[in-house]
């Protein structure tokens, strides 16, 4: 105990009953015993609290970690949400990109039949191929 031997733990004793007394002697063990008792908790009560507040440490850092992957996720998910919208767009340019198209070859067969009368039933022809595929 406290890096004490048997004898030095005899002396301390033999001292204190020289000192104290043997009327006192049971009542100062007593109240040294009370003391240690008291330390004793106040230690465990020390590092339980410490403990808990170690523990409150790691889930408030694994909140944060939690936090941060539904984060990324959510951003991922505006990422993918976004690329959906592009892919939506490229889709309804091309339709119109396909209409502009059909106006120029309209245009260009009126132009054609505007300049040569004599092929016109011909660009009629082709023009009303034309309509009829993309019907």
């Amino acid at each position: 105990m406290f890096g004490m031997g048997f004898s030095e733990i005899l002396l301390v004793g033999v001292i204190a009953v020289l000192f104290l007394g043997p009327e006192k002697l049971p009542e100062a063990m007593v109240q040294i015993a009370k003391f240690f008792k008291s330390f004793k908790s106040s230690i465990n009560e020390a590092k339980s609290s410490l403990e808990q507040e170690m523990k409150i440490q790691d889930l408030k850092e694994e909140a944060m970690e939690y936090k941060k992957k539904l984060d990324s996720a959510a951003t991922s998910a505006k990422k993918q949400l976004s690329f959906d919208e592009l892919e939506e767009i490229k889709s309804s340019t091309k339709d119109i990109s396909e209409a502009i198209k059909d106006v120029k070859n309209s245009a260009n067969s009126a132009k054609n039949i505007v300049k040569n009368p004599m092929n016109s039933d011909r660009v009629m022809q082709s023009s009303n191929e034309i309509e009829s595929e993309n019907v």
